[in-house]
């Protein structure tokens, strides 16, 4: 283990990455100084520095930054030499991840659009991730105070979903969930999970998928897992926002990021479970509409770099 604990990785360059690590710095110096040493930002000091100066807010000395670049950018026009970068800051970070030098990343939003621009065929973090630490079971987790959400699937066509579930998938995704819940010392913990169709099926009468999370269910019970359901969706996610669930795992991605964003839209975290390192990121993009304005909420992303201590420490 190298000087650092926590590589930040500073996302696309023309996006709201470099204010809103600048702001998270600017708090961790005020509320937890004694953490910044454990930073590394992997990106570009000059757009830093040009965005720190323009907020007005002076850099802490005690943070590294590996500058892998100097560009010239206007916020909220990124470009090829913009993308590339961006892809450029990740890569470095999982090398240092894989080489013992840190043992989490927090990283800022990336465009996958630009991914694509540059050659790179990753849908995002997530799958990069997994494909660099050739981890199969992985599941995109987001976590706020109200309410964690874990997901069975992440980023498919809605049509795809149905033919997507099946019990390993769902065993898998409860597995590491609960694993996490206990990292995050929540005693007793239990979790739900939502049916597919409105309902919750209604017995077959509305659809019959939830047979199979019925089976996956039993599966958990005798390895042990706490997992309930299948629920009606519309109504699981109030009981556990009012804390009858520690965690709620959704079937597709939207089914369960639109309650978690309802509620943690400015504060949740993503978390990628599954993996030898602790990965964490805020719930938004790149904002490229409102890059350089001086108006990005860091709240997203101090919660991320919160979340990423916590679990090291724990």
């Amino acid at each position: 283990m190298g000087l650092f604990e926590i590589a930040i990785s500073m996302g696309c360059p023309a996006g709201i990455g470099p204010e809103i690590i600048v702001k998270s710095l600017d708090y961790f110096k005020r509320k937890k100084p004694e953490v910044l040493k454990k930073f590394i930002i992997i990106g570009d000091r000059k757009i830093i520095l040009n965005t720190a100066k323009s907020l007005g807010i002076q850099l802490p000395e005690e943070v590294k930054i590996d500058s892998l670049s100097e560009l010239s950018v206007v916020p909220g026009r990124p470009t090829l030499e913009s993308y590339k970068a961006m892809a450029a800051y990740f890569q470095k970070a999982i090398e240092m991840a894989k080489n013992r030098e840190v043992n989490a990343i927090v990283t800022a939003p990336i465009s996958k659009e630009g991914l694509s621009k540059v050659g790179v065929n990753y849908s995002g973090h997530t799958d990069w991730l997994a494909k660099e630490f050739n981890v199969d079971k992985y599941v995109m987790t987001f976590y706020g105070k109200k309410m964690i959400v874990s997901l069975v699937t992440i980023h498919i066509p809605l049509k795809d979903v149905p033919k997507s579930i099946n019990c390993e998938r769902i065993f898998d995704t409860a597995k590491l969930s609960y694993e996490f819940l206990k990292r995050l010392k929540i005693k007793d913990p239990k979790m739900a999970i939502c049916g597919l169709n409105p309902h919750a099926g209604e017995e077959g009468l509305l659809g019959t998928e939830e047979s199979v999370i019925k089976e996956a269910i039993k599966i958990c019970e005798k390895e042990g897992i706490p997992l309930y359901g299948p629920y009606p969706s519309d109504s699981l996610f109030y009981w556990a926002y009012k804390g009858r669930f520690h965690l709620v795992i959704a079937l597709f991605h939207d089914q369960g990021l639109i309650p978690f964003k309802l509620i943690h839209f400015e504060d949740g975290v993503n978390i990628t479970l599954g993996l030898p390192i602790v990965r964490t990121s805020p719930c938004h993009g790149t904002a490229y509409d409102i890059a350089g304005k001086g108006i990005a909420n860091p709240q997203s992303f101090i919660s991320a770099l919160n979340l990423a201590i916590k679990l090291l420490s724990n």
